[in-house]
């Protein structure tokens, strides 16, 4: 039996000239700017000139380059060797369809169409659901993909058991190098308009759902919060900010140790917004320590719980639900499983 398990991320230029299309490419998404397309394009070229030069900035303190394709590279690699492990008779094959820059999902269209799967799994690496993330890519693939195999998605997995236990193993080893200190624990997460969550996006509640299954791993740490970065643009977004807690720790004189509880790969956010921007924020507020956990990558757990998603999946056919037993709350209607709300 031939498996493809196709990965889901975000992207993210490979070269300073791409900076711009990459960000053309994000603001032209109607789930990003959800207007019509006659004043979509155009504003979404708008935006990508202004913004590219201090893109293309942050993008220099990496290399000039994002990370995301070879961290996401570095996972598929790891997930393919766990899936000949825990399933020897399966001949599987791990592919990575990235939104906004290379390899679109046309491409990895055609690769899995040459490797001619009988199952497919669709696996987001954005383990919290968005429809500004997952439904995205869920609906790029869909145009995409005309080959053959039977599909079954996996539309959300934020309380799972492996990406739990990757997190928690990267905040107590960050914690234990830096000599235990009494810190607070920021879970901070990429940030939404918060339109989008009042009209039912289960975002914010699939992060604090695994905030919480993370502090309970880490009883040390028993002062924690979520919070949301990357805030741009005149909407009001999620909060609390990330760099509003970063102030409040420093004026009450404590410090922070930071994970990046919405990522499972290392890119500019965390990389650059965490590791330079907010580490200049916390000397300037007296926010000491700072510490940053990593984030899951290719640690054992994490790529585990990976392999288990895209095998328990191949009992379903056709449809998309969560991994682990995850129900979104009752309200939060725009889940790509509705059946799968709690009452």
């Amino acid at each position: 039996m031939k498996l493809a398990v196709v990965l889901f991320n975000l992207g993210g230029p490979d070269e300073p000239a791409a900076v711009r299309p990459f960000l053309e490419n994000l603001f032209k998404d109607p789930a990003i700017i959800s207007l019509p397309a006659i004043l979509r394009l155009p504003l979404a070229k708008l935006i990508a000139s202004r913004r590219e030069i201090p893109a293309r900035a942050n993008y220099d303190l990496m290399g000039g380059a994002s990370p995301l394709l070879g961290e996401t590279q570095a996972q598929a690699r790891a997930l393919e060797a766990e899936l000949a492990a825990q399933a020897p008779g399966v001949e599987a094959k791990a592919f990575i369809a990235m939104r906004y820059w290379k390899p679109f999902a046309a491409e990895t269209a055609k690769a899995v169409a040459d490797f001619a799967p009988d199952e497919i799994v669709l696996l987001p690496l954005y383990p919290q659901y968005s429809t500004t993330t997952t439904a995205s890519s869920f609906k790029d693939w869909f145009a995409a993909y005309k080959g053959p195999g039977r599909w079954r998605g996996i539309c959300c997995w934020p309380t799972a058991k492996g990406l739990v236990e990757a997190h928690a193993e990267a905040i107590r080893e960050r914690w234990e190098t830096a000599g235990r200190p009494d810190v607070r624990l920021l879970f901070s997460a990429h940030g939404l308009p918060q339109k989008v969550v009042d009209a039912g996006d289960p975002y914010r509640a699939q992060v604090e759902a695994t905030a919480a299954r993370v502090a309970a791993l880490l009883p040390e740490l028993a002062d924690w919060r979520v919070s949301f970065q990357s805030r741009v643009g005149r909407l009001k977004w999620l909060t609390p900010a990330t760099d509003e807690e970063i102030r409040r720790a420093g004026a009450e004189g404590k410090g922070v140790i930071i994970s990046p509880i919405a990522f499972v790969s290392e890119h500019v956010e965390t990389l650059v917004e965490l590791d330079h921007e907010y580490a200049k924020l916390a000397r300037e507020v007296g926010c000491a320590p700072y510490l940053r956990a990593a984030t899951p990558g290719v640690r054992t757990p994490f790529i585990a719980e990976l392999a288990q998603a895209a095998l328990s999946a191949q009992a379903r056919d056709g449809d998309i639900r969560p991994h682990s037993a995850w129900m979104c709350p009752a309200g939060l209607l725009k889940c790509a499983c509705p059946r799968s709300h709690a009452p």
